[in-house]
């Protein structure tokens, strides 16, 4: 609803539920936000709640009729150093799940996994999700059913190979590093049947190619 902060917590909320909120949450709600109220969402609900006159606790109320706009999509990626970029636009456009994806070309090794968390969360309540995205353990690309991955392949900008393409039924895309897959995983990738995905002629960053292929598997 609009102008109602929106908060995520976990367990899933419920009605008639006490939740203890942390003090930069009450702060937010009472000195920036200026009000009681707000709602509160996780599991793929969304309740009305109040903040209590403790400052420390939320009151939920009623189940609003606020349907989650998620989906049931799967982005594999490859950590780059925008990774945060990448899961704060991919959560916005309604990503159920991440599995980062250790290729031979990663760069960012070092991702501070809890703070990524914490940007899925900030983007699932500025984007009026009901849901925060799951984010996976990291898994080796050689580790991979390459038979039911559909990826984004950039060789499209060298080749004209693109043409119609369905992607009904489609489920999950794999998305490359900033220097995109090797010559081996190319081939790894070819031989296992994985289904490619043409984005367009151009190269794409990792970040942007993933909103590109995210949006043509929901529309």
């Amino acid at each position: 609803m609009k102008n109602i902060p929106r908060i995520f917590v976990e367990p899933a909320p419920h009605s008639g539920a006490i939740i203890p909120v942390e003090k930069p949450v009450a702060h937010y709600l009472g000195h920036v936000m200026r009000t009681k109220k707000c709602l509160v969402f996780g599991g793929g609900n969304e309740f009305f709640a109040e903040l209590n006159d403790d400052g420390r606790t939320i009151t939920v109320g009623d189940k609003t009729d606020h349907i989650d706009p998620g989906n049931n999509l799967t982005l594999y990626f490859a950590p780059i150093k925008k990774t945060d970029d990448l899961l704060n636009m991919a959560t916005q456009m309604g990503v159920a799940r991440f599995v980062p994806v250790i290729t031979e070309r990663v760069v960012a090794h070092h991702i501070k996994w809890d703070r990524m968390k914490k940007i899925v969360i900030e983007a699932a309540e500025q984007s009026n999700r009901n849901s925060v995205p799951e984010i996976a353990a990291p898994v080796n690309f050689h580790d991979l059913d390459l038979k039911k991955i559909c990826f984004a392949d950039e060789r499209v900008a060298y080749e004209q190979r693109a043409g119609n393409q369905n992607f009904e039924n489609i489920d999950s895309v794999l998305i490359g590093p900033e220097g995109g897959f090797s010559d081996s995983e190319f081939m790894a990738l070819d031989n296992a049947g994985a289904r490619p995905m043409y984005l367009c002629k151009t190269i794409l960053r990792a970040e942007v190619a993933a909103v590109v292929a995210i949006g043509k598997l929901i529309t």
